[in-house]
């Protein structure tokens, strides 16, 4: 799914989007983890949903 960038709104701040590198690394460092861990959810959940991927690595790296 391609970003575009000129259509900001609710649904795009809700999703992660694991093609653009800026998403990831605002996402891992939000989260304390790594960039793998990042695209490892991604692909575990087969979602790219903030809420199920915060969930989802939240108890999977448990600080």
């Amino acid at each position: 799914m391609s970003d575009n960038k000129s259509k900001k709104g609710k649904q795009d701040q809700t999703q992660v989007s694991g093609s653009e590198n800026y998403e990831i690394q605002y996402f891992k460092k939000k989260m304390g983890v790594s960039s793998q861990a990042v695209a490892g959810a991604i692909r575990a959940t087969g979602s790219n949903d903030r809420k199920t991927l915060e969930e989802y690595l939240t108890k999977r790296h448990k600080k």
